[in-house]
């Protein structure tokens, strides 16, 4: 799971929300919204002038002097015990002596910049002082730091510290300036100037470093002394790699030098790593010290070794147990990781994961025993031994007395209970979670709407056929609010009698009634997927019950009433009265230029809106016509992630000038520096630029990339930032020019990407990230298989044809984790149609999107990556889905590429697709090899 999508889900149930709108209440009062420190409430002075950016105030002189650009700026931590202080001793210091200085303006938003996944690089810093130069840096920190001295605040590990006080320093960037990030991703990020006055990123990596061509003043030399004292090699414990990082510490693997055993050591920074109750990280060590210590002997949780102090950092050193956590074995073992499982694997695993079930159950129980809740159950926190028959529990950081217990102050989204559930009925709600779970790892949909418990049990008793009903019927009873899970009914097929409970705990209420999953609703003309548990393991994955029996507005595979009820989710979500985005999507939409793109932004849903003939939303055309007269600065120049995909966009709905007016303010850039890929680079680029008539512009991005042979290798592979999407431009240029040298560029380019593939145990090419094999449309190998289709129109190559073959397997697996376009299951749906795949095969996909669909005001939509909120995006959400299913299921009817704003629809109905990825003509033929592109210097 991504730890960054957490705090993006603080602000709105449905949707991922910027942290930022918490403290968006209006200066000067403190109803209404987020309390205001008394700072931030005061009249702005006479010269001065205020203003909200994120969570920032700032605060800066009309008439003084002109600051640098860059430089040694002061950054000051406080806790939310003191912010208050600190915001009124900042102002008090620098408004009379004219220092510029911001902000965060409230307890709320700074709780978030502190809390447990809160970024490293930006934790602790509350406020921000612009120094003209050394001497006034100098100055500010002898004399603010000495009105700030014992004054507690969270580490800021990018910063060296001034002295033992809340003051620290880094030299960075003053004002807001981009450029191109050097890892070859073409995307734009924070810059300042190197000494040969070219922009370099500015790195804010949470560790301090110094740019190399800037000298440290000597009189913070002691500092750089002090903190390169403090060091690990006095330690009785060797520490050889770390095993996690949040902003409240790290969790390291290690030895133990005098015994040589094995033990894990975890770190905890005081005032840093907030859960929702205020615990710092140190206090929540101290909880799960206290918890284990409570737990000593029953071999449910690791044992207590040490507990020392380093560096003002408290460290725990536990026993190293051995095993996996369970959340490892989904890729291992999941039967449904597969394109026809097998009957006898399904079964197989079935037995495994019950009985992995009831020693959770047993652990879990052995701790209530000592009347601890653990309070933040989930299958990360699940330690399988080598043996996978029993199982152990980490992470007792929120293990709270039975007695003590108010709640949950952290856990994991898809485990998460509700608000009303106290003391042990909050791990027996993750219990029951966790019955979904292993089986549909899909629970983090239950915090949109829990009436998704149903369905999600509807298709586990599809696809396992030898689960018992009342198994799965009593964990949706208790996730919607029954009875506490029986242990009992764990058997070796989740049968047994439900027993009662605890009568105490039970509630009495109408979702104790019994719970009936429902048989599938299969389309038209297939065969029941619902027998007896003896039968073999289903053939296709079609579990469209829910929508049958009215929990879904429409089925995916019922278009256009599907489109239709898409259409209207899309168009409920907008919010054209805000600036920073049209549609609720991805959290990447919050950077910036987000919110305008083809990926995240309202270009991606305008387009796919126009690609499968809804009528034109005109208000949301305005909105992106506005907000790029001129683009907010800093936004990115590419294809998906920024103005070149606006400006495609744009030109698909007809405002053909104003496309080619912000293609210009792209040319007017330093685009030549971009990275290779589609996403954000050259390639994307180079398409855009072909398609506006911009000819010679597009085979100058040509012949950088053909300058570029070894472009893509060792970053990533795929459509969007692989090696692929280059060859997709090569391939698109070739049919225009007929240079047949680009189809050796586009052969060279494809054989790199595939030389980042494996194969999976059944043959099916994969690309190979490492930890796991991805196969999307975005980022795996489904992306280099469409590319290969379409230069296999042009020449014959076995090789690649091979490929091709080895890949489509990768388009038919049972189960993938998420709905989207470029990383879920849509994305299969849009390759298995433009490479037209066999009708049952594509009808499999389209109907096992029902999955993760949830109504929407009545209408049908899908989450977004994580599947903790719902997406409009075209990338990751709802827009992704309706091109998806727009290309399988029916041709576009709206306004055709160019035409005017408000023109009839083009005559030539099409189905819809991608940019610059139609489908593919029917059958391939072979062209001749010719020579390589001319690079500029041979010209």
């Amino acid at each position: 799971m991504d730890k960054r999508y957490e705090v993006f889900c603080l602000s709105d149930r449905i949707f991922y929300e910027t942290p930022d709108r918490l403290s968006s209440a209006p200066m000067g009062s403190r109803s209404g919204g987020v309390p205001l420190f008394e700072a931030a409430l005061r009249p702005v002075p006479e010269g001065w002038r205020r203003f909200l950016s994120g969570d920032w105030l700032h605060l800066s002189p009309d008439n003084a002097p002109a600051r640098p650009l860059q430089g040694w700026k002061i950054h000051v931590s406080a806790c939310l015990d003191n912010a208050e202080k600190a915001a009124a001793r900042v102002w008090d210091y620098c408004v009379p002596r004219s220092v510029p200085f911001k902000f965060v303006p409230g307890r709320q938003p700074l709780h978030l910049r502190n809390s447990k996944y809160a970024g490293r690089g930006s934790s602790g810093k509350f406020a921000t002082i612009y120094p003209a130069d050394e001497a006034e840096l100098r100055l500010i920190l002898e004399e603010l730091g000495g009105e700030l001295a014992g004054e507690p605040g969270p580490y800021i590990l990018t910063d060296l510290r001034w002295q033992d006080g809340p003051l620290y320093v880094r030299y960075g960037g003053f004002a807001k300036r981009h450029c191109v990030d050097a890892d070859g991703s073409g995307a734009l990020v924070p810059a300042i100037e190197n000494a040969d006055g070219v922009l370099v990123p500015d790195r804010r990596d949470p560790v301090f470093q110094l740019p190399d061509w800037v000298t440290l003043p000597s009189f913070l030399e002691p500092q750089l002394a002090a903190r390169n004292a403090t060091t690990t090699g006095d330690l009785p414990y060797l520490i050889e790699r770390a095993l996690h990082f949040s902003n409240g510490g790290g969790v390291y693997a290690g030895t133990d030098r005098r015994t040589g055993e094995q033990v894990v050591l975890k770190e905890a920074r005081p005032y840093a790593g907030l859960a929702a109750d205020g615990a710092d990280a140190v206090r929540r060590l101290e909880r799960e010290k206290t918890a284990l210590e409570l737990l000593s002997g029953l071999g449910v949780a690791p044992g207590v070794r040490d507990w020392f102090t380093l560096g003002d950092h408290r460290f725990l050193v536990m026993d190293f147990l051995p095993g996996r956590t369970l959340n490892s074995f989904f890729a291992q073992r999941h039967p449904l990781l597969a394109v026809q499982p097998d009957a006898g694997a399904v079964a197989e695993y079935t037995r495994w994961a019950l009985r992995i079930l009831r020693s959770v159950e047993e652990a879990v129980a052995a701790v209530h025993g000592r009347g601890l809740v653990f309070n933040d159950l989930h299958m990360f926190n699940i330690m399988v031994d080598p043996d996978e028959t029993s199982v152990r529990l980490l992470d007792f950081e929120a293990a709270t007395p039975v007695s003590e217990h108010r709640g949950q102050a952290m856990a994991h989204p898809g485990f998460v209970a509700p608000a009303d559930r106290e003391g042990f009925e909050v791990d027996h709600y993750a219990l029951a979670c966790l019955r979904l779970a292993l089986f549909v790892p899909m629970t983090t949909l239950l915090v949109v709407d829990r009436a998704k418990a149903s369905h999600l049990a509807e298709v586990a008793a599809e696809q396992f056929p030898d689960l018992r009903r009342d198994f799965l019927e009593e964990a949706v009873r208790v996730i919607r609010g029954g009875a506490v899970p029986s242990p009992d009914a764990v058997g070796p097929a989740g049968g047994g009698t439900p027993a009662a409970g605890d009568a105490s705990r039970r509630r009495e209420s109408s979702a104790d009634a019994p719970v009936a999953l429902r048989a599938a609703d299969a389309p038209a003309g297939a065969a029941p997927t619902r027998a007896a548990p003896t039968r073999a393991a289903p053939t296709r994955a079609a579990p469209t019950g829910a929508a049958a029996a009215g929990y879904l507005p429409a089925s995916p595979h019922d278009w256009p009433a599907s489109r239709d009820s898409m259409v209207r989710a899309i168009l409920a979500s907008a919010t054209p009265e805000r600036a920073d985005r049209l549609f609720p999507g991805d959290i990447a939409q919050f950077a910036d230029g987000g919110g305008l793109g083809v990926a995240h932004g309202a270009a991606g849903v305008l387009y796919a809106l126009a690609e499968t003939g809804a009528a034109r939303y005109e208000t949301g055309e305005q909105w992106l016509l506005d907000r790029v007269q001129p683009p907010p600065d800093g936004t990115p120049l590419g294809l998906y992630d920024g103005l070149a995909g606006v400006a495609h966009v744009l030109d698909r709905l007809g405002h053909r000038e104003r496309a080619h007016e912000l293609i210009g303010r792209v040319l007017d850039e330093k685009w030549q520096r971009l990275g290779a890929d589609l996403h954000g680079g050259l390639a994307g680029l180079g398409l855009v630029l072909h398609q506006l008539g911009l000819h010679d512009e597009a085979l100058e991005a040509a012949r950088i990339l053909a300058e570029r042979p070894d472009a893509g290798r060792g970053k990533p592979a795929g459509l969007l930032r692989g090696a692929s999407g280059p060859a997709l431009f090569f391939l698109r240029l070739y049919e225009s020019t007929r240079d047949p040298a680009l189809l050796d560029h586009a052969s060279r380019a494809l054989r790199r990407d595939l030389a980042r593939c494996v194969r999976d145990r059944t043959g099916t090419l994969l690309v190979d990230e490492g930890a796991r094999s991805m196969p999307y449309l975005g980022t795996g190998s489904v992306g280099i298989g469409a590319v290969i289709d379409d230069y296999l129109v042009h020449r014959h190559d076995d090789e690649l044809a091979e490929a091709r073959q080895a890949i489509l397997p990768a388009a038919r697996l049972r189960y993938y984790a998420q709905p989207g376009l470029f990383n879920g299951r849509a994305g299969m749906v849009l390759h298995l149609a433009r490479s037209r795949a066999p009708r049952s095969q594509l009808d499999a996909q389209i109907a096992a999107l029902a999955w993760y669909a949830v109504p929407y005001k009545g209408q049908l939509a899908f989450p977004g990556d994580q599947m903790m909120r719902l997406s409009m995006d075209l990338a990751t959400g709802t827009a992704g889905v309706l091109l998806a299913l727009g290309s399988a299921s029916g041709p576009a009817s709206g306004p055709a590429p160019g035409s005017a704003p408000g023109s009839a629809p083009g005559e030539g109905e099409r189905p819809a697709r991608l940019p610059f990825l139609p489908p593919p003509p029917a059958a391939p033929h072979t062209a001749p090899k010719g020579r390589a592109v001319k690079s500029s210097n041979e010209q």
